[in-house]
């Protein structure tokens, strides 16, 4: 290319950017213009303004003026309702955007104005029989509304009317004023039921999605209604608007898990009623689909009704929905969680894409992590456990408790990694960032305790050894562990584990080095949290040393009733082992006024060692009954909902139910090209005529006419009929082969 061509390039290239870059400036200047206008609206006070005048003004514009500052007035919460008299007056405005205005003024004063309001409802039934059908849709919204109850009869009528018209949108309308109607007076119910049994029939995509709104706030029991109508609804699934696609998904959900047989897995294969089948295949393509509320309603479809084959199919959909929004991200990650629980390995090879950023929220990541820990498997357990420590250094406590946490759950779903995760949580300890080191103090406490739990055939040398420098490192680290329940959980762990008999299974070598531990403790007693005070009381009971008898008197007099209770109780309990280790006050008093129950040496151990498993309260513990679509899988909390489904039917109903006119096959017509095509002014063919074939059997008269290309062929048509049969024949194949060529010659001039 020469280097004309290139400046000629260059500055076309130029004049184009140019062009686009004054035509977004000039989009943007209109944008402020139009902001600006809008919030003088806002700006502008009613004090100074004659919004009276202007309403019963005979100009449009100074009207539309007055309804834009009422409306303003509205949206800034004050108080309008003295002009409604003067706005009523313009129910009936021949200009549509000054009628939207009145209409959303008389829905928002109704119930202040029932008297005025009732005037104006001749006009709303007038607008019903409007030429605009957004006209009638607008009237019927406002009709159903007014929640004035003496209207109801006016608007069961309406909502009739509107339900049969022919415009889609109005009998949306009408569909979506149903349970407005029902709130008003339930009273109607009857005549709803008979609407909404009417409305099933709608073959309209626009419309049918709410009529499974009205459906579920008016009748959701009467699934009987939709026998006839399902497969139909399952088949107008694709074209449904978007929102509507969810409430229609829901109800047929439902509407199978309670009359169709449930899917069985057999040896051989999954036995599916056709039923169900038809449902999943209408659904799986809105999987595809842009609005991820769809997506996850189908995810319901395919989770909740559909053979255990389909369900990897909703993996990668739902994988996408994580890259849409932060919003998005939150409850698509609660709904993968639920499906992860019960079957990890559908997302187990996807684990990459539930690693941790830092810009994600704390909930986002709180659910990564729980996420991590149910996809961990013996392939992916060493890179998500680096992940796991990894994010310890973050800047969020919760979110390094949690990883903490998932570090020790890991250990005990791999229990290949049981050392490494050891090795990891022993570092920890020596961490000066003090949630980091109570954290992994709770979570050592808890693996020792599973660890030496395990039954004397299934231990070896290596976990009992690993537990007692496991146990000791955390005592050596006593005076540096600030956390209180971390605190408890060290002190605990000496405790329980510092006798090795039958009693209290356990390493040994703890016993040599424990009253060094309760020495260090018994030093600050009045200063420790009330959780390390009892645990410090219990430690001393256990060990039966010289400073049981000072921590007991400490005890004696604190402040909190459970610390001393718990002194007196144990107390008590060491009267038959050890009476000499009693409190002053307790030795002046006569053991037959004491009264009580004396333990022998073995009963008191088994009381001190064999008691409360664990001070550590669980965090691992999650619902696991929750279902997906139901708030209590987003919020963490149990809700009584109504996304609850029903248990399957053994058999289900009968599938005949199910059968409708619309079902049956329509008989096969041979078609054939009916003679040239029309040609139009311009000399352009006209689109090709079906007709049916001569050959056919039927002898009607409609059959045995031709159908007229042109207005010459109608007029000359009884003169046609004349003609005898082998001639009509002759000009029927000279006209398909006329035709015939006319549509190779089309095709060869699209192709060139």
């Amino acid at each position: 290319m020469s280097s004309a061509d290139y400046l000629n390039t260059f500055t076309e290239n130029a004049s184009r950017l140019g062009m686009r870059i004054q035509e977004t400036i000039s989009e943007h200047t209109r944008e402020i213009n139009l902001a600006r206008s809008s919030s003088s609206y806002l700006d502008t006070d009613d004090k100074g303004k004659n919004i009276r005048k202007q309403l019963d003004s005979s100009s449009d514009r100074e009207k539309l003026d007055a309804m834009k500052r009422l409306i303003a007035l509205i949206s800034k919460g004050r108080n309008v309702s003295e002009y409604f008299a003067q706005v009523v007056k313009n129910v009936a405005s021949q200009n549509l955007e000054i009628r939207k205005l009145v209409y959303i003024y008389v829905l928002r004063y109704a119930e202040q104005e029932p008297d005025l309001a009732l005037l104006s409802i001749n006009t709303f039934q007038k607008d019903l029989n409007d030429s605009n059908p957004f006209i009638r849709a607008m009237a019927l919204r406002v009709l159903s509304g007014i929640r004035v109850p003496m209207v109801g009869n006016i608007v069961v009528m309406a909502i009739k009317k509107a339900a049969a018209d022919f415009s889609p949108y109005v009998r949306k309308v009408a569909a979506l004023a149903i349970p407005k109607c029902y709130q008003l007076d339930d009273s109607h119910l009857p005549s709803l039921i008979q609407i909404i049994i009417n409305m099933l029939n709608d073959t309209s995509p626009l419309s049918i999605g709410s009529v499974a709104v009205a459906f579920e706030a008016v009748c959701p029991t009467r699934l009987d209604l939709i026998h006839q109508r399902y497969r139909r609804l399952c088949k107008l699934l694709v074209e449904v608007d978007e929102w509507g696609q969810i409430d229609l998904l829901n109800l047929l959900l439902r509407y199978s898990r309670t009359m169709l047989p449930r899917p069985i897995v057999k040896s051989d294969g999954e036995e599916v009623d056709k039923d169900v089948e038809l449902l999943l295949s209408s659904a799986e393509p809105l999987l595809q689909s842009r609005n991820p509320a769809v997506v996850l309603a189908v995810t319901r479809i395919f989770w909740y009704a559909g053979p255990p084959s389909v369900h990897g199919k909703v993996v990668r959909p739902l994988l996408r929905l994580l890259q849409m929004s932060k919003e998005v991200e939150r409850v698509t990650l609660s709904y993968i969680g639920v499906l992860a629980r019960a079957e990890a390995f559908l997302f187990s090879p996807h684990y990459v894409r539930f690693f941790l950023f830092s810009d994600d929220s704390r909930q986002v990541k709180a659910e990564k992590i729980k996420l991590l820990v149910h996809l961990i498997n013996y392939e992916n357990h060493q890179a998500i456990f680096r992940e796991l420590i990894e994010y310890t250094d973050d800047s969020d406590d919760e979110v390094v408790s949690n990883c903490i946490k998932a570090i020790g759950k890991c250990a005990e779903l791999v229990p290949e990694s049981m050392q490494q995760c050891l090795a990891a949580l022993t570092a920890m300890i020596k961490n000066n960032y003090d949630v980091v080191v109570s954290n992994a103090v709770l979570v050592l406490e808890h693996l020792v305790q599973s660890q030496l739990s395990q039954t004397p055939s299934l231990k070896v040398a290596g976990p009992s050894q690993s537990s007692l420098s496991i146990i000791a490192n955390l005592a050596r680290k006593i005076d540096d562990i600030h956390h209180p329940q971390a605190r408890a959980c060290v002190i605990w762990l000496v405790g329980q584990y510092s006798a090795d008999d039958e009693v209290t299974p356990g390493p040994a070598g703890i016993a040599e080095w424990a009253p060094d531990v309760l020495r260090r403790t018994a030093k600050g007693f009045s200063q420790e949290a009330v959780a390390v005070k009892l645990q410090i009381i219990t430690l001393a009971a256990k060990l039966l040393g010289l400073l049981n008898r000072y921590i007991f008197s400490l005890a004696r007099y604190d402040l909190n009733y459970d610390v001393r209770d718990r002194a007196r109780m144990l107390s008590s309990l060491l009267i038959g082992v050890a009476p000499s280790f009693l409190a002053p006050d307790d030795e002046t008093t006569p053991a037959e006024e004491r009264g009580g129950v004396v333990l022998r040496n073995e009963q008191v151990k088994l009381v001190l060692f064999n008691g409360k498993a664990t001070v550590a309260e669980s965090d691992h513990s999650e619902q696991t009954n929750s279902a997906i679509g139901s708030l209590s899988i987003i919020t963490g909390k149990s809700a009584l909902d109504d996304t609850i489904l029903p248990d399957w039917l053994e058999k289900g109903v009968e599938s005949s139910l199910r059968d409708s006119p619309d079902d049956a096959p329509a008989p096969p017509v041979p078609l054939s090209l009916s003679s040239a095509p029309v040609k139009s002014m311009t000399g352009v063919a006209g689109p090709v005529v079906l007709t049916p074939n001569a050959g056919s059997t039927d002898t009607s008269s409609i059959n045995q006419r031709k159908w007229a290309n042109n207005l010459d062929e109608f007029f000359n048509e009884d003169d046609e009929e004349e003609e005898s049969e082998e001639e009509r024949k002759k000009r029927r194949r000279r006209d398909e082969d006329e035709a015939g060529a006319e549509h190779e010659e089309q095709d060869d001039g699209e192709q060139r």
